[in-house]
Parts: structure tokens; sequence; C-alpha cells
């Protein structure tokens, strides 16, 4: 698969945050996504569920399906309970011409509680995790077999979210399990999204790509305050708007060989950030630099 550009909808609307955006026409996020020049789009909660109704209208614009966000609860069941419990959702983008599911563990989680501060998030203790990977390796393969690949999303907020965290998980678990690479929660967690694309690019399958305002960073983690106050804030940005040295992630993840989607995935407020505008922004950016580094 050649390298696609793709946008996710929050710059539109906020799946998290739902007045965000909720007067924005699904129509709208669409079309204007198309005018920037993506490719595909990824799952929103304004998008249709079903098939038959999804992908006539993404098709309408000009768009693909990229992929769509799944939550597990490995720390609760098994990999066969999760797989029985993702049936729709596994459907969905494999009848859409998905080649990943997102999936991230929100066992314990606190990035969607506007209220809880970012030290409280859950982590696992160095016993925890060989089960954890096992768990994970066992579901990756019930869908590798099935015709899907696994993309693991580190997250704020959850039990995967710093550079050890994201070593531990590559570590316990089996090649099935393919790694989402998201620059802007690496950032926000005190890693370097450059050294990560280093040591993991062999296992990255899929790509977020956000930008980070360091200021506003900086004062979140002083504060401590929530995940979803320094997106309100403004902590996140499109490509090319912030201080992630893109073009060293993507000179890695090039000599890695990596094959598949660059997504833009910027949360911001869209009544302060427009999204057309941004959306622009993003993809004139990582359209210049996907061109210099994967030639």
């Amino acid at each position: 698969m050649a390298i696609r550009i793709g946008i996710n909808p929050l710059t539109w609307t906020n799946d998290d945050l739902p007045a965000l955006g909720a007067d924005i026409p699904l129509e709208v996020c669409l079309r204007e996504a198309r005018t920037a020049g993506y490719a595909g789009v990824e799952l929103g909660r304004k998008l249709p569920r079903e098939p038959e109704v999804l992908g006539p209208l993404l098709r309408s614009h000009g768009l693909d399906l990229v992929s769509g966000w799944y939550s597990t609860r490995l720390l609760d069941r098994d990999a066969d309970a999760e797989f029985a419990a993702m049936a729709d959702h596994f459907r969905l983008l494999k009848a859409l011409g998905c080649a990943v599911c997102v999936v991230a563990e929100v066992t314990g989680c606190v990035h969607g509680d506007l209220r809880a501060r970012q030290s409280s998030r859950p982590t696992l203790a160095a016993g925890e995790w060989p089960a954890f990977g096992a768990r994970l390796t066992s579901l990756a393969e019930h869908m590798r077999d099935a015709g899907l690949g696994l993309a693991y999303h580190h997250h704020m907020g959850t039990v995967v979210q710093s550079a050890v965290d994201v070593d531990a998980l590559m570590a316990h678990t089996g090649e099935a399990v393919g790694l989402l690479l998201d620059t802007g929660h690496l950032t926000f967690g005190g890693a370097d999204p450059v050294a990560v694309a280093r040591r993991h690019g062999q296992r990255v399958v899929h790509l977020h790509c956000k930008d980070v305002r360091p200021a506003v960073l900086a004062r979140s983690r002083n504060r401590d305050t929530s995940f979803l106050a320094a997106v309100l804030d403004g902590v996140f940005t499109v490509p090319g708007d912030g201080c992630v040295d893109y073009p060293a992630v993507l000179g890695a993840l090039a000599a890695a060989g990596y094959s598949g989607w660059c997504v833009v995935e910027a949360e911001q407020d869209p009544t302060v950030a427009t999204p057309a505008r941004y959306a622009r922004l993003g993809y004139d950016y990582l359209a210049r630099e996907v061109a210099i580094a994967f030639g």
C-alpha cells in the first residue's frame, strides 16, 4: 500500500467532548476534508455505522474509510470475549476495505474525564504486562486470521501512555500486534516520537499526525490538568504548527519500510481553530514532508 493521507473528523467534531462541533453537519466535514486534499477519513461519532450507508456516503465525496477506534477491556475479559464484542465494528471496517482496526485498552482510563488529573491515569505493574500482552496478541491473531490487522493506540490517560509503556507493550506482544504511532500523544506523554519510530518502526502499521504547542503543554503539566482540559486549551494542532520533528519521524518510518495511512488527527475547538483552514494547513504540510521522506 502506498502512503496515503487521511484525516480524523476530530478536526470538526470531538468524540470525547460532544459539545465541540455539535452544530457542524457531517456533510460539511466530508466536503471540507476532500477539498483540502485528503483521500480518506477515520470514523467519528457522526458517521453512520452501517456499511451499506457509510460506503456510498464516503464514495459520494471521493473518500475512503481509513480505520476506526475500538475500546478494548482486555484487563477484564479474555481475547475470545473481546473478539466477539467487537464483531459489528470489525465487520464495518472490513466491509469498507480498511487494513487495520485501531484499538486501545480503556480499563480504568481517564482521558475522557474533564475533571481527572493527568497523574491519575492507570498503570500496569511489571507482573501484569505478560498476561495483558498475551491477551492482546491472541486478539490480534484472531483479527489477522479474519482479515484485519490490529493497530494499538498508545494514548494519554490509559495504561499505555509513555515511551516505557510502549516499549513494554512491544516486548510482551507478538508480531500480530501492530503499533499505531501517534506523534502528539507521545510528545504529550514526555516521549520523543522520533526515538520511538526508530526503535519500533518495523511494528508501526498506522500513523496519527498531530502537533503540539509546547507552551500549552508546559502549562498543562505544571497544573496537572485533565487531558481534555489541555485539548480545550489548545495543546494540539495540525502537523507543521508545533514542536514535533516531522521530517525525522517520517524519515525513520520510511527507513523502516512503512506503508500505510498518515492521518491528521488534531483535536481542537472548532470555534477557535477553523476546521477548513487547519485541515488545509495540515494536509499541505504533511503532503510535502511525506513526498520528501518517501520519495
